[in-house]
């Protein structure tokens, strides 16, 4: 009797408890912080702005083909806003790929698939650890680069009061959280193209197309909207939301394009991952 009674108590002793999601989390960022190229990813987002700004900044000509390039080697919100405009279009699609568009694929890379979905953690949990951690990491970055760039900029090139894009004079008490906010408008597309990335990574099992295929349709949609004739398809493109920090720079400032695209931005979001997760859902693992 007295083994038939600790018998069920012993299979219980053994039995793993199964990951919660904040295991998951956890093991994911340990997993993320351990690789060379997340490192080298945020030390850069931190020096990068600074030698951005002082080689801009040392120029004789400033670049005028901006919109507030003309001012920025004399104002430091205006390099700030400068250098936003560039990592909008050519960098925050690829800062936040880099390792969105890598963190599944790897898993196939490596044939780890059936080795972490053995571990006591199911599929839907391991799945959404991995899109916060890539989430997370993507703000991360931009924080580090909006911080470095405005930082930068206004220790190098100085703090004075800003022209606006209405010719107003905007002072630097003003001007500082403005800019700062500009930079925050970059999230919901941030997010959008990690989703992007996520999913990407999900489908192809390959690290390449997971970060290059996010970066290229960025650059396409950036040459359609671009393009006359387009008005009724430009509010749906990912890379509008990117432009949309410009009505805090006029007089009277307006929001809508920032609501218009972090409604965009959210409908790009949940359809990436609707699909990475069904895909993933549905994926054979025994092989690897």
């Amino acid at each position: 009797m007295t083994t038939a009674t600790l018998a069920p108590a012993a299979r219980t002793d053994v039995r793993r408890r199964e990951a919660s999601l904040g295991d998951a989390i956890r093991w994911e960022t340990r997993k993320l912080r351990a690789q060379l190229r997340s490192k080298a990813l945020l030390i850069g987002s931190l020096v990068a702005p600074i030698a951005v700004v002082v080689v801009v900044g040392a120029q004789s000509r400033p670049p005028k083909d901006s919109l507030f390039g003309r001012f920025s080697t004399v104002n430091g919100f205006a390099m700030a806003l400068l250098v936003l405009g560039f990592a909008s279009q050519w960098i925050l699609p690829l800062v936040t790929a880099v390792v969105a568009g890598d963190i599944f694929a790897s898993e196939d890379q490596h044939g780890t698939w059936k080795t972490v979905l053995t571990r006591s953690v199911s599929r839907s949990r391991l799945f959404w650890a991995k899109v916060v951690v890539a989430i997370v990491f993507g703000l991360l970055a931009l924080v580090l680069l909006a911080a470095a760039t405005i930082g930068a900029s206004l220790l190098i090139v100085g703090h004075g009061p800003l022209i606006g894009l209405s010719g107003q004079v905007i002072q630097p008490s003003t001007a500082l959280p403005l800019v700062a906010a500009s930079w925050a408008t970059m999230a919901p597309p941030l997010v959008a193209f990690t989703c992007l990335a996520l999913l990407f990574s999900v489908w192809s099992r390959n690290a390449a197309v997971g970060i290059a295929a996010p970066v290229v349709i960025a650059m396409v949609m950036q040459l359609v909207g671009s393009l006359g004739g387009v008005e009724a398809i430009r509010p749906y493109l990912l890379t509008t939301p990117f432009e949309a920090w410009h009505g805090l720079l006029a007089e009277p400032r307006f929001t809508g394009p920032i609501l218009d695209g972090a409604a965009t931005s959210a409908v790009w979001a949940a359809v990436s991952l609707l699909a990475a997760f069904l895909v993933v859902r549905h994926r054979d693992i025994t092989g690897g």
